[in-house]
C-alpha cells in the first residue's frame, strides 16, 4: 500500500498541550494499545476500534493550524494509546511534519521494536519513553511486557543518537524507593541519548473514564503520589560517569496538578472575548479545546 494513503485512527487531539513533549504541542492520542498498565489514564485508547478516521495528510492540516503557537521549541506529538502500532500512519504524518520543519515527538512504551518503528523513528526528533518500572516482575505483572523490550528499544534509540527523555510515574509503595531510583540512575547513565527525566506523581483522576467504560482501576487502592515522593526519588537519582564526574542530567517535578489547586488566569483573545479565573493550567487548556478556539492568543497569569 502507499502510505501515502494510509489511515489511522486517533482517540482523540489536544491542540494545544503543554506535557507531552517541549514546549506547546500538537498531541494527537492514537487508538489501540498491547499493553494494559496499571496506572493507565487513557483506557479509552486502549481498544483499537473506535476513534476518528484519519489521513496523514488530513492530520497534518489540522496540526499546521496551530503553528504560531508552537514557537522555537514546540511541534506535535503522537501520544495515545500506543501509537507504534499505528506506524504507517505515524511514519507519514511525521515525515510531512519533518519536511515542513515542524518539529516531531513520540510518546510510547517501547515494548515493540521492527523495521517498520525504526523507520517512524527515523522522522522522530524526540522520543517521550516510559520505562514503567525497574524490575521485570513488576513489569509483566502490572504493564504486560518483559523489561527487555523497552531497554532493547531504548539501546537502540542511543545507537542512533535520537533525543530521548525517560518518564516514569512514581507510585506509592510500588516503585518510589532506593532500589527504583539506583537502578533508573544506572539507566540513565547507560543511555546518554537520555538527556531529560520526568518523575510523574501518580493520579487517580482518570477513575471517572473508567467508571463510564466499565472498567476496574486496578490502582484504584494506591495512594496518590504527592511532592514528598518525587522529592525522595529525586535525592536518590544521580549519577557520575567514569571519571566520577556528576551526569548533569535533568530532573524534572512534574505538572500534574491537583484539581483544586494553583489557579490561573486565562484570557482568550482575539477570536473569544472571555476570562475564565480561578482553574488550574490544565483545566485551561481543557477549555480551550472544549470550544476549539483555534486562533485565539492564549494569556495564562497566576493569580495574586
Amino acid at each position: 500500500m502507499n502510505n501515502r494513503n494510509v489511515t489511522g485512527y486517533v482517540s482523540s487531539i489536544q491542540s494545544l498541550g503543554t506535557v507531552d513533549g517541549p514546549g506547546v504541542r500538537f498531541v494527537a492520542f492514537m487508538q489501540g494499545c498491547n499493553l494494559r498498565c496499571g496506572c493507565c489514564h487513557n483506557p479509552e485508547t486502549w481498544e483499537m476500534s473506535g476513534g476518528t478516521e484519519y489521513t496523514p495528510q488530513e492530520l497534518y492540516e489540522k496540526a499546521v493550524r496551530f503553528r504560531s503557537y508552537f514557537g522555537k521549541d514546540g511541534g506535535v506529538t503522537l501520544s495515545g494509546g500506543e501509537p507504534i502500532l499505528q506506524t504507517e500512519f505515524c511514519a507519514e504524518f511525521f515525515r510531512l511534519c519533518r519536511e515542513n520543519g515542524i518539529n516531531t515527538c513520540l510518546d510510547t512504551s517501547g515494548s515493540i521494536l521492527n523495521e517498520d518503528i525504526k523507520k517512524l523513528l527515523s522522522y522522530t526528533d524526540r522520543v517521550l519513553l516510559d520505562i514503567k518500572y525497574t524490575d521485570n516482575e513488576m513489569y509483566e505483572k502490572y504493564a504486560g511486557c518483559k523489561m527487555e523490550a523497552p531497554l532493547k528499544f531504548l539501546a537502540y534509540l542511543n545507537e542512533n543518537k535520537i533525543p530521548t527523555t525517560l518518564r516514569q510515574v512514581i507510585i506509592p509503595t510500588l516503585n518510589d524507593n532506593k532500589e527504583n531510583a539506583e537502578k533508573l540512575a544506572e539507566i540513565i547513565k547507560s543511555n546518554p541519548c537520555i538527556d531529560k527525566t520526568e518523575l510523574l506523581p501518580f493520579k487517580k483522576l482518570c477513575i471517572p473514564k473508567y467508571e463510564k467504560l466499565g472498567l476496574e482501576f486496578r490502582f484504584k487502592d494506591f495512594s496518590s503520589a504527592v511532592n514528598e515522593d518525587i522529592e525522595k526519588i529525586l535525592k536518590n537519582v544521580s549519577s557520575v560517569d567514569e571519571n566520577g564526574e556528576k551526569i548533569t542530567n535533568e530532573l524534572t517535578k512534574t505538572f500534574f496538578k491537583d484539581i483544586n489547586s494553583d489557579p490561573y488566569t486565562v484570557s482568550l483573545v482575539p477570536q473569544k472575548s472571555v476570562t475564565v479565573d480561578g482553574i488550574t493550567y490544565i483545566e485551561a487548556l481543557q477549555f480551550v479545546d472544549k470550544y476549539e478556539i483555534e486562533t485565539a492568543r492564549i494569556i495564562v497569569a497566576t493569580r495574586e
